[in-house]
């Protein structure tokens, strides 16, 4: 590997898909995005790699976002919340409110810079175009699809003016790697499709208040007008080596309004010497496209 490489784009080739790469371990106990100070990134495929470097990524300033719409995510609140002081504006669906009607024809989400999901996710294996993120229940008295949105949905999506997509849900950067084209189908081709340059995923079912922390740090280094991957990695680093002290000291600087319950949870966790030093609250989460 060329010493005066500091970027790497990966296009992984079918199972590769689901595996971390970035936190692939490296001979001198590091791993490999400590190799590269400029990020490590990936793409489904070439042809989406040169659509989206062709794209221009306008200032994060307005946030668009679904928090907790099956409302069974503990920590999706505290998340929304300290990654919307972040920006200048902000549109919250919060709970009940998040249903796909209300996604669907809301004019701000198409002139957003940032559109953050905090919700499930559902990789679909035998059906990929049916993966998707649950959505709020609308009122109705016959269940029907109305709760999910689902990939084929999202290519229809208008987000020509999104800088960034997050989906800070389960299993959401897993793509059909069943398949032996280089055209993988999966949530990040259709963000990516509907006219985002850039999108963080995730590649296992991750923890909520680890995922938490790791949002609201990763948002704090994107007001530094560094690229996406390398905002990513740097949060990473830092959730990974956090000390309880680093996590508790942190937690008090960004004054986030918690629960009692919240901070005695919290508390215990960071009780720990290095709470979230495994790769299972870390690693899950990729940078993919521009």
């Amino acid at each position: 590997m060329p010493e005066d490489c500091f970027q790497v784009i990966l296009l992984p080739h079918r199972f590769l898909h689901v595996l971390p790469l970035h936190a692939l371990p490296l001979g001198d106990g590091s791993c490999l995005l400590n190799r590269f100070p400029q990020g490590v990134r990936y793409a489904p495929s070439c042809q989406l790699l040169q659509v989206t470097q062709n794209r221009e990524r306008l200032p994060f300033q307005s946030l668009w976002a679904v928090q907790n719409p099956t409302e069974d995510l503990d920590y999706a609140d505290l998340e929304v919340s300290a990654i919307q002081s972040t920006f200048l504006s902000a549109r919250i669906l919060t709970g009940r409110e998040a249903t796909k009607t209300a996604l669907m024809t809301s004019q701000d989400l198409t002139q957003a810079h940032c559109a953050h999901f905090a919700c499930h996710g559902i990789f679909n294996l035998e059906s990929p175009l049916e993966s998707s993120l649950l959505l709020a229940q609308e009122e109705s008295d016959k269940p029907s699809q109305q709760d999910r949105l689902l990939l084929g949905e999202i290519f229809d999506l208008d987000l020509s003016q999104c800088s960034l997509v997050t989906l800070s849900a389960c299993e959401t950067g897993l793509t059909d790697f069943t398949v032996l084209s280089d055209e993988y189908v999966g949530l990040p081709s259709g963000f990516l499709y509907a006219g985002s340059p850039c999108l963080v995923s995730s590649l296992w079912a991750v923890s909520d208040v680890s995922t938490a922390i790791f949002m609201s740090r990763f948002y704090e280094n994107l007001q530094s007008q560094i690229p996406v991957a390398i905002a990513l990695n740097q949060a990473q680093c830092w959730l990974r080596d956090a000390t309880g002290n680093d996590l508790n000291q942190w937690t008090e600087e960004k004054q986030l309004l918690l629960s009692a319950t919240l901070k005695m949870s919290l508390r215990r966790r960071f009780a720990q010497e290095q709470p979230f030093r495994s790769p299972y609250y870390w690693a899950a989460f990729c940078a993919i496209g521009q």
